[in-house]
């Protein structure tokens, strides 16, 4: 908590020149998609996340600036939203969902294991700013419970062992494909900036694959239809 409070607080360092030349060109092209500056804040703060890992000072103190707002008027928003991190951020943000149905399932469990296995708590990092754990609440994914979320992908079905090869993967560099999206995941700075509205350019991201969760609803739906409605 300290650290968060430092983070929110201590003097803004401007960013570098260029750094803060093309962001200020990327906030204006956000700004105008916007019939009112004020409802690009989301993207805007998800595009200065992209820069730092997370929401600092400096990033609150741009987006003040872009939309005519004050500090705390950008800071009652960034702290709201859990997707806002208010301290650095690792490669990947490993969430294990311990809400109710997850954690009889297992997801206590296995978030016990991965603060173990890679030698961290809830809220910490890895020395080799790979892997910040924490556990979140429910994601609306019961159905495929102990869900974890990597970056806010899906990683269904997930068992302790299953969990710790997924993060040894991560950490080695090895690809590692959401249940969701059927594509592989992206480092936390660039799904920050997909999510400030920024093409994803991965590989697959636009052909329309997606994983088997994502499709239970269709298929279900097409079966239904093919039997007639009768079930």
């Amino acid at each position: 908590m300290t650290e968060i409070l430092l983070n929110l607080t201590v003097r803004p360092i401007p960013y570098p020149q260029e750094v803060h030349d093309r962001l200020q060109l990327e906030a204006k092209e956000i700004i105008e998609r916007y019939p009112h500056p004020r409802s690009a804040l989301l993207p805007l703060l998800h595009l200065v996340q992209s820069v730092e890992s997370y929401v600092s000072g400096t990033g609150i103190e741009f987006c003040a600036e872009q939309l005519g707002l004050t500090d705390a008027e950008v800071t009652a928003v960034a702290t709201f939203y859990s997707m806002y991190r208010r301290s650095r951020t690792g490669d990947f943000h490993v969430g294990v969902c311990t809400n109710t149905l997850c954690a009889v399932m297992g997801g206590d469990q296995i978030m016990s294991e991965l603060k173990q296995h890679l030698g961290i708590g809830h809220g910490e990092t890895t020395a080799d700013g790979a892997v910040t754990l924490e556990h979140i609440e429910c994601n609306a994914a019961c159905d495929f419970a102990p869900v974890i979320m990597v970056n806010w992908e899906f990683l269904d079905n997930q068992t302790p062992e299953s969990a710790r090869e997924l993060v040894d993967s991560l950490r080695g560099g090895d690809p590692v494909t959401g249940s969701r999206s059927g594509i592989p995941l992206c480092n936390f700075r660039d799904t920050a900036r997909i999510l400030a509205g920024y093409p994803d350019a991965r590989p697959g991201a636009t052909d329309g694959v997606a994983g088997p969760a994502t499709l239970a609803g269709l298929h279900a739906a097409e079966q239904d239809s093919t039997d007639g409605g009768t079930k």
